[in-house]
């Protein structure tokens, strides 16, 4: 079904671009929530250079649980202001580490990652989770990766159909 295994562009804001028009294309088919996170997931963590985990954590009673993912084994729960997801949840706002170890609260599932970032889902004013994509290079994140990765959370909100709660 999708056969593409790597981007070639020549900043980042290109392949942003190409990452998200695969996405859509992946996406648009089928409004399923759980096969639209599954697949998102998998599409991030074949795509995207430097990486070591990309999922999602959704809120649910009122902390994050671990959805689909990528990668290894990771914390099943996450409370609201706890962590870099934590945090990005209860803000609402994108989460750009540069470096881990500085994070206030960090918590470590993979000792390996050394960046990370986190864009949060709020779809019609709702908080459903957060998008996580973890890194074993510092600094592996910037400005162009937010940008671009709050693209990709605004097709999983125009394409699937989130459930009224998990």
């Amino acid at each position: 079904m999708f056969d593409k295994q790597t981007i070639q562009a020549d900043n980042k804001q290109d392949f942003y671009r190409q990452l998200n028009e695969y996405f859509t294309a992946l996406i648009s088919e089928d409004s399923d929530w759980l096969a639209g996170l599954s697949n998102a997931s998998a599409l991030l963590y074949q795509l995207m250079p430097h990486i070591n985990w990309a999922g999602f954590y959704l809120l649910k009673n009122g902390e994050l649980i671990l959805g689909p993912f990528q990668g290894k084994p990771a914390c099943v729960r996450i409370p609201l202001g706890r962590g870099v997801c934590g945090t990005a949840a209860l803000k609402r706002e994108i989460q750009l580490v540069e470096d881990v170890d500085y994070f206030p609260g960090h918590i470590t599932c993979d000792p390996a990652s050394r960046s990370e970032i986190v864009v949060p889902i709020i779809h019609q004013e709702k908080l459903m989770g957060v998008l996580d994509i973890d890194s074993p290079v510092k600094a592996r994140f910037d400005e162009d990766d937010a940008v671009g990765l709050q693209g990709f959370v605004d097709i999983l909100n125009r394409y699937i159909d989130w459930p009224e709660h998990f």
